[in-house]
């Protein structure tokens, strides 16, 4: 049997994934030891999924190992060898804001702890395909020099901008901007993959996400957009905006449309590969926009704040292009818009949410 790692195995990618993968065919090996909950709380538990996990999927195991501590990793692939073909990585402290009381942590999980992964992949299972989930704060807050325009429920770009179209492509500079210590971080990792490919030849890709979302998600106020949101609008607690007037915007791509990109990737993989992945034009909301389907779909009234700072180094307007993906995998498409995303994750979580309204 052909064996797929994933690391964050129980979070919203993570979870995903396995069960994308297992699927497939694929025995998979979860590493995950449920940061989430030291990040954000117990409400942002993981454990939840990784026991859904468990009793669901066929040929899951999961390790709860410290990917920033090699030796913690080195035993799981030396254990599958060769026979793993393809890792999955997920995990990572998430949040900006996070990020900035705990440096260390975040640049040991994010930055660290991918090299670790790569080192133990380069070792046991060089030609495996290895994906990793970057983020777009790679290009700091450059975007915010953009020509935008402000809408009645939006900002949005000046339509004779080149990004008008199709949104932020792949040459977008991460030099001169503030990142954030999440940003940075993950910039660090980021250039790793790209560079394991380009120096190792290895089968490396860098999906650089603008927001990842889908009903497995345990969303919490400093990470988890649509999916906090719609928690708030089915218990009644408060949802607070922070800044640019709550018409920033942002693209959303369900969990299933990234890993299936995954999947198109590692069916013919390419070396150091670095994709800018999200909704696009297709699956893109404000907050404003966003409260609003919440609103609709829930049938009820939300609970807002209005915080007139906004967060260092967050984004005004975040639209990805796909462009380049496409051109590569011209059978991958996406398949669920905002709308669809906020009905699935009202409709797969009322009922447990219902118990803390």
């Amino acid at each position: 049997m052909k064996y797929a790692v994933v690391t964050g195995a129980a979070g919203l990618i993570g979870s995903e994934a396995v069960r994308f993968l297992s699927g497939k065919g694929y025995g998979v090996v979860g590493i995950d030891n449920d940061m989430r909950k030291y990040f954000f709380g117990p409400e942002a538990s993981t454990r939840w999924t990784l026991d859904e996990l468990k009793s669901e999927v066929q040929h899951f195991t999961n390790h709860d190992a410290d990917i920033r501590t090699y030796s913690s990793l080195e035993p799981i692939f030396n254990n599958y060898g060769k026979d793993i073909a393809i890792i999955i990585h997920t995990a990572a402290q998430p949040s900006h804001d996070w990020a900035a009381k705990e440096p260390f942590t975040d640049f040991g999980i994010n930055a660290t702890g991918t090299l670790n992964l790569l080192e133990a992949t380069r070792k046991f299972c060089p030609a495996a395909v290895f994906i990793f989930t970057s983020t777009n704060k790679v290009y700091g807050d450059t975007p915010n020099r953009l020509p935008l325009v402000e809408l009645d429920t939006r900002w949005e770009i000046a339509s004779t901008h080149p990004y008008y179209t199709n949104g932020i492509d792949e040459t977008m500079s991460i030099d001169q901007t503030k990142h954030s210590i999440f940003g940075a971080s993950k910039v660090a990792a980021d250039i790793m993959v790209q560079e394991y490919g380009r120096y190792f030849e290895m089968k490396t890709a860098v999906f650089r996400g603008g927001c990842l979302t889908g009903p497995r998600h345990s969303g919490a106020e400093l990470h988890g957009f649509l999916a906090y949101l719609m928690k708030c609008a089915c218990t009644g607690r408060e949802y607070r905006m922070f800044g640019y007037k709550g018409k920033q915007v942002r693209d959303n791509i369900h969990s299933h449309d990234l890993v299936n990109a995954f999947w198109h990737f590692c069916q013919a993989p390419r070396s150091g590969e670095v994709y800018n992945m999200g909704g696009s034009r297709h699956s893109n909301c404000s907050m404003l926009e966003a409260i609003a389907m919440c609103e609709e779909i829930a049938g009820l009234k939300m609970r807002t704040t209005y915080v007139e700072a906004n967060r260092i180094g967050d984004h005004i307007w975040w639209i990805s292009d796909v462009s380049k993906f496409r051109s590569h995998y011209p059978g991958w498409t996406l398949t669920r818009n905002v709308q669809d995303i906020l009905t699935e994750i009202f409709t797969c979580n009322k009922r447990r949410w219902a118990k803390e309204a």
